[in-house]
């Protein structure tokens, strides 16, 4: 891995340039690809990187600011009402993302065993939710953004693509509509907050983005700037302490345009070639998450009475946004759909850095195990043949 160059004035006015060029890409392609905002400033700075036009990164502030952002809208997802849609199936659904989260470890383990990727990279690339803020804490949590980016939105792709034919097959009588923004609610494009009040839904959404940042530093957890917002606006939410503070329109098109833009100046020529050599492995385990989530669905369907259209996009590992989409295109429970993947979005991120810390700690007990057990038989490193 490369070390990038340290940020100056005049590279930084460099980046907003490019910045800028990149959010209208993404704009651009917003209606070809899922998560264009994100994915076309990636490709963008992929472009710049590989090319030799800018090797630099965002700068710090940039970032710190994105994150806090992002974790205002990851923590905002927790509608009280959806949450109390879903309560009565909440012991089957609680299973279901446990589940979920399970088999995301397995595929994991399968990347680490047969691709040789590192630990950290392979289970926050296959964390099923929240790719935006899992992409954002990677680097954060010493995992590789670059090969976590190239998984989680491999996924996002595979899922976007398939639910609408998937759903249709499901249940060839699902109606279609016409599609809804996000939560169900179709948002000006003049908005940049969720709310009918702008300059009040800023208020709090700076106040919950510093407040929580700070509180997130104080108390030490993994990915401060991030995980501290998430949770106090979460707790905003449940409360009804404060609302229509979400990042939307223009304000969250920039804050992905910062994320996807950084991770594409991330790479190189190597990154690439590596990336190539790795996807039909990552495709595959890809595709069998994909394969068990629809199974889980079908049992979940059978053992509640859901719809088992319903049942498959709730548990669809990923995408909330295309799969809501499909959802309200359909005619399919929104409140039961949005409830049940913003909970396990809500859950993967703060999961995923207390899982990365887990794995850390085993596999280093391992490793002293191992050397302990070399050191009492006198043999480690050895063989008849001499030295390993």
């Amino acid at each position: 891995m490369r070390t990038l160059k340290v940020a100056t004035p005049g590279s930084t006015a460099l980046w907003v340039v490019v910045l800028l060029l990149a959010g209208v890409f993404g704009e651009a392609i917003e209606n070809l690809v899922p998560a264009a905002h994100l994915l076309g400033p990636l490709l963008a700075g992929l472009v710049c990187a590989v090319t030799g036009a800018m090797v630099r990164p965002a700068p710090a502030a940039a970032n710190r600011i994105s994150q806090a952002l992002l974790g205002v809208l990851m923590g905002s997802y927790l509608q009280p009402q959806a949450l109390v849609h879903i309560s009565g199936k909440i012991v089957p659904l609680t299973l279901v993302t446990a589940a979920t989260v399970v088999l995301g470890l397995l595929a994991a383990l399968l990347l680490v065993r047969l691709g040789g990727m590192d630990r950290a990279s392979a289970t926050l690339g296959m964390m099923a939710g929240g790719s935006a803020a899992v992409v954002a804490c990677a680097d954060e949590l010493r995992a590789d953004s670059r090969l976590v980016t190239f998984m989680q939105y491999l996924r996002v792709a595979l899922v976007a693509a398939s639910a609408p034919f998937l759903v249709g097959w499901i249940d060839p009588a699902a109606h279609h509509h016409a599609p809804v923004a996000e939560n169900g609610v179709a948002a000006a494009g003049h908005q940049v907050v969720s709310g009918t009040h702008q300059l009040a839904g800023l208020a709090a959404l700076a106040a919950i983005a510093v407040l929580g940042a700070q509180a997130g530093t104080r108390l030490r957890l993994p990915c401060p700037a991030l995980l501290g917002p998430m949770l106090l606006a979460a707790f905003a939410t449940a409360i009804g302490a404060a609302h229509g503070f979400a990042p939307t329109g223009p304000l969250r098109a920039l804050l992905f345009t910062i994320i996807g833009l950084d991770v594409g100046l991330r790479f190189s020529r190597r990154d690439l070639a590596h990336v190539r050599r790795l996807l039909p492995l990552v495709l595959a385990a890809t595709t069998l998450i994909t394969l068990a989530c629809a199974a889980l669905a079908w049992v979940l369907a059978a053992a509640t009475g859901i719809p088992r259209a319903d049942a498959y996009l709730a548990t669809t590992p990923g995408g909330i946004n295309a799969v809501l989409a499909t959802a309200a295109s359909t005619g399919g429970d929104l409140p039961l759909i949005s409830g049940v993947q913003s909970l396990r979005l809500f859950l993967m991120v703060l999961l995923a850095p207390l899982l990365i810390r887990l794995l850390a700690r085993f596999q280093s007990s391992g490793e002293r195990g191992e050397r302990t057990s070399c050191g009492a038989r006198g043999d480690c490193g050895t063989d008849s043949g001499g030295p390993r």
